[in-house]
């Protein structure tokens, strides 16, 4: 499973209020959600992502709310990969169990500028700045997380088997 995208960057500690506003949560439709992913940081993210595009942030990105709809959004908004230097722990988790793509390399997020093109591997974890063409190694998950993601998260998996 791969990404190829064009990167949009955030600094640390952005937090779940900012990747969804609570103000929104009166649905449960992901795509109306997904209308309001990162407006309250980036106004014009919506208007500009493409699928397989990369969010490139800085030390604990997802903090804040437990709410499983930040990763929910970002997913929805086609983003295929968040690259951080780290991540809340309950993000983590729910980006897994929604099939949400993240790695972390807090090299490559100091090196990779806003608008890059930046290719993901995920059976490797090989992260490519093809605009500067830099490489950086991120620890790949391992197989079994790798196929949640893949199936599009936990329940997704578990009917499959």
């Amino acid at each position: 499973m791969n990404t190829k995208g064009t990167v949009f960057k955030y600094q640390d500690n952005v937090d779940t209020d900012v990747i969804i506003p609570a103000r929104y949560l009166n649905t449960t439709d992901a795509r109306e959600l997904a209308q309001h992913c990162m407006e309250d940081i980036d106004a014009s993210f919506v208007r500009k992502v493409q699928p397989g595009d990369v969010i490139v942030a800085g030390w604990n990105f997802g903090c804040g709310s437990s709410r499983e709809h930040a990763p929910l959004v970002i997913k929805t908004c086609g983003v295929g990969c968040i690259i951080a230097k780290s991540y809340a722990r309950i993000f983590y988790r729910n980006a897994i169990n929604i099939g949400m793509p993240i790695l972390e390399c807090p090299e490559a997020v100091d090196a990779i500028n806003a608008g890059d093109v930046v290719g993901v591997d995920f059976d490797t974890g090989v992260i490519t700045d093809e605009t500067t063409g830099k490489t950086f190694q991120a620890q790949p998950f391992p197989q079994f997380i790798q196929n949640i993601i893949s199936r599009g998260g936990l329940l997704a998996s578990l009917k499959e088997d």
